[in-house]
């Protein structure tokens, strides 16, 4: 299926001539159409952009995949420290930084950092960039939420199940595995802030989810851009997740009445079909950390994608045990099911490692 692509970006780098045509001719050679117009609707958009100067491409939809793609003579001593905040001013989906004689450097939201090398062939090197970007740039994401204000009264200050979520947000945070919120606003101006709440409903960053299952249906889950150590308050920390409509692609709620609710985290789609197939999954944690010798997915699809979800539950479906199963994502974390979340806890806290590893 072909898919719509487009160059943006007035910053003139002399050094991404060569590499932004040759990424041009592949993405054109697999039978892509790109969008010349002055103000592109394409699904792919790669905005070249000045470094000193970010400026956001400014999407129409949601859908809209946006690379940045800037480059340096050498790479810096961090490409995670240098290229992040780029990303985020940038309003990217990912961070792309070219390094002409070494590799192509990539940067996801999930902090995921990664490289594509040179191989001495620019086509050849194109080829292998494209390998990479398509998986990630042509995947649905499953972000919409429903709020319905139905949320049985004796739940509106929570039960034991959201006292266990806190206690485990508290835990997570002990062991270090969870970065502080990235506060939007502190990195791009009151009018794009107002664009990101617009487009996805957030006003921050934040790494790391937890759910626990309520009943045959329906599992308690944390929010959207909140600190995950402080899981108290009922539809703005922790969410009930009632549904999941797929002909809309929207994630239904169950919140209290009179509560302006924040959003669920973005990985509600993959825990809706990970507790809708494995009744015996009774939590499940995601966090940026990594175990050893585990099975991982493929490509490193974004959170809250259809295909992310797809992912991980084809891993757990053929675990020996999915009730008790951990899974990597690629170049981003673990998700983890459990009996319970201290299951989940005794299982994990012996063997976790912080640092994940990044391959491409």
């Amino acid at each position: 299926m072909s898919t719509r692509f487009a160059f943006v970006g007035a910053h003139e780098d002399a050094q991404l001539e060569e590499f932004r045509d040759a990424l041009r001719e592949e993405w054109l050679r697999r039978g892509h159409v790109e969008d010349t117009s002055e103000m592109p609707d394409a699904e792919v958009i790669f905005n070249q952009i000045d470094p000193s100067r970010p400026r956001p491409f400014r999407r129409r939809r949601r859908s809209t995949y946006v690379i940045n793609m800037s480059s340096l003579p050498e790479a810096p001593p961090d490409v995670l420290d240098y290229e992040y905040p780029l990303m985020v001013r940038g309003l990217a989906n990912l961070g792309m930084l070219v390094v002409p004689g070494q590799a192509c450097y990539f940067v996801t939201p999930e902090r995921g950092c990664y490289a594509v090398p040179n191989p001495g062939d620019l086509k050849a090197w194109a080829n292998d960039v494209v390998d990479r970007v398509t998986p990630l740039a042509t995947s649905r994401l499953v972000i919409d939420n429903r709020f319905e204000a139905d949320l049985e009264p004796e739940l509106w200050d929570g039960d034991e199940l959201t006292e266990d979520l806190f206690e485990a947000g508290r835990r997570l945070d002990a062991l270090g595995l969870l970065p502080t919120p990235f506060p939007l606003k502190e990195v791009v101006g009151e009018q794009d802030l107002l664009r990101i709440k617009r487009i996805y409903g957030i006003g921050g960053l934040s790494y790391g989810n937890l759910s626990v299952r309520k009943d045959d249906t329906r599992f308690w889950m944390s929010a959207s851009g909140v600190d995950k150590s402080k899981l108290r308050v009922v539809g703005t920390d922790i969410l009930m997740v009632k549904d999941y409509d797929e002909a809309a692609g929207t994630i239904v709620l169950s919140v209290p009445p009179a509560i302006e609710p924040n959003r669920v985290s973005v990985d509600a789609i993959e825990h809706w079909m990970i507790y809708q197939e494995h009744p015996e999954v009774n939590a499940i944690v995601h966090v940026h950390a990594w175990i050893p010798g585990i099975r991982a997915t493929e490509f490193n699809f974004p959170c809250g994608t259809h295909e992310l979800a797809m992912a991980v539950a084809d891993i757990i479906r053929e675990a020996p045990d999915p009730g008790h199963c951990v899974v990597g994502l690629k170049n981003h974390g673990i998700t983890v099911t459990g009996s319970s979340l201290e299951d989940i806890f005794s299982r994990i806290e012996p063997v976790i490692e912080t640092q994940v590893p990044m391959i491409a």
